[in-house]
């Protein structure tokens, strides 16, 4: 019963947030926006206080997305507080324990959950661009994030955890791989992998995205055909990759490993390129695992082949066009519309 008015409220949670972002946050003035919230009125108190250590700041995910799209909220919150020097509370991922569990993210750092039981409030921020913060931004030369500033500042002090806005963006996630990277490789879960691939072989692995974005083909939603993409791109990718490892490694075999949905039959066109296993009723959390540990991964439009493209030490191959970022390095490598490459 706890569980079903837990689903129930974050539905109505959820219901309000799209109502207010779609009807009012663009077509009302930021101050009336931002005066909504208790922490933004708050800013005008000066604290006794300098002593910002007691302090944090988190992101909760959106428990109704999957796991690829709340691990961005989960980066979205590290990068704040790293850019805004303050510490970093984990929110947890609801209904997803066993991914806490498999991706070791509460290694090592407070809990909202905790903090909560330590007298802690949680105050919301007024939403920003979290995507102008980085190593060389200055809080006062923009005019939101010395907002955000000065509602910090009011509380210092205090017991209080800042949560940023729902699904406030976060684009150039590879800037806090380190901070995944080292508790993912360093959970107690590692013990347990198991892998299909060959140790002698070439392991690639492709992940094309299909399941929830097929319906908009037929209905033309923009939110679903952005993430579209044809399966031609992907036999592009996929010949062009083959031929340069047979001519990178002459001596060496590969194979290709698909992570899909649907018949394999409508992929057999992919065997032309070389030997092929059809992953499709691999678990998901499986999936992940063999995305991160593979030589090389085709990326499709989405966060859960992105999030292990950050985990992984192999090449990655990239869509042009996805709203994720990606570094700049030999590693990373991103096809234009022409797959030129």
């Amino acid at each position: 019963m706890g569980k079903n008015k837990s689903g129930i409220k974050s539905k109505i949670f959820r219901k309000i947030h799209y109502y207010f972002d779609m009807n009012l946050k663009d077509k009302t003035s930021p101050w009336i926006n931002n005066f909504l919230y208790p922490a933004y009125r708050h800013r005008k108190y000066k604290s006794k206080s300098d002593d910002l250590s007691s302090l944090y700041i988190t992101q909760i995910p959106n428990d109704g997305a999957g796991i690829g799209h709340q691990m961005s909220n989960i980066l979205g919150g590290i990068h704040i507080a790293r850019m805004l020097g303050i510490k970093y509370a984990y929110p947890g991922l609801k209904g997803k324990e066993n991914w806490e569990l498999f991706l070791g993210l509460s290694q090592n750092c407070k809990s909202v959950k905790k903090l909560k039981k330590q007298g802690y409030k949680i105050k919301m921020l007024p939403c920003f661009d979290t995507n102008v913060l980085s190593d060389k931004t200055d809080l006062k030369s923009d005019k939101n994030l010395d907002m955000i500033n000065s509602i910090i500042k009011s509380y210092a002090g205090q017991k209080i955890i800042f949560s940023v806005y729902l699904d406030q963006s976060y684009r150039n996630q590879y800037e806090e791989i380190e901070y995944i990277k080292s508790r993912f490789e360093s959970a107690e879960s590692r013990e347990g992998d198991k892998l299909i691939y060959d140790k002698n072989q070439i392991n690639i692995a492709v992940h094309i995205r299909r399941g929830d974005i097929v319906s908009g083909q037929t209905t033309g939603q923009q939110t679903l055909t952005k993430r579209w993409l044809d399966m031609d791109y992907y036999e592009n990718v996929v010949s062009r990759l083959t031929e340069k490892i047979k001519n990178k490694y002459p001596e060496k075999s590969y194979r290709i490993y698909l992570f899909s949905e649907g018949n394999a039959d409508e992929y057999r066109s992919f065997e032309k390129y070389g030997d092929v296993t059809y992953c499709f009723d691999m678990s998901a959390m499986d999936s992940f695992l063999h995305m991160v540990r593979a030589d090389y991964l085709v990326l499709s439009k989405s966060s859960f082949s992105y999030v292990p493209a950050l985990l992984s030490d192999g090449v990655r191959i990239c869509p042009d066009g996805f709203w994720h970022g990606y570094p700049d390095d030999s590693k990373w490598i991103v096809v234009n519309d022409e797959n030129n490459w």
